[in-house]
């Protein structure tokens, strides 16, 4: 891929996961509208054990690493769980607001195959 795409991606990709990370902590987005009560009672949960400073956290981590270029194949392994359990969650229980997840586990993928050369030793088997 050509460096110049891939450092917009990466740029472009941590601001996202930066913005979205600080959010759990700060809260300066606007919610969702119209949750289903499912959803709302899933997501109510996570908040109130605290599981959303936990993702909060891998997100600010995994957005500063890719807007500092620093261990980003280790952090995008680790944020691609973050990514599936958002679309997972969304195509289950709020399918009309998807698409960021969705944009969020489509650049996940592709920063895992810019770095799939990192990758190559613990996929030998």
């Amino acid at each position: 891929m050509n460096s110049k795409v891939v450092l917009v991606i990466r740029i472009i990709f941590g601001l996202f996961i930066l913005t979205f990370g600080a959010n759990k902590f700060y809260e300066f987005l606007p919610p969702f509208e119209g949750l289903s009560e499912a959803a709302a009672g899933y997501f109510g949960g996570l908040a109130s054990a605290k599981v959303l400073y936990l993702v909060g956290a891998v997100e600010v981590l995994s957005g500063l690493s890719l807007l500092f270029n620093k261990y980003n194949a280790l952090m995008m392994v680790i944020l691609m769980s973050v990514s599936v359990n958002a679309v997972l969650f969304h195509a289950t229980l709020d399918p009309g607001n998807i698409a960021p997840a969705l944009g969020l586990l489509i650049l996940n993928i592709v920063m895992l195959y810019v770095n799939k050369e990192k990758y190559s030793d613990i996929l030998k088997g």
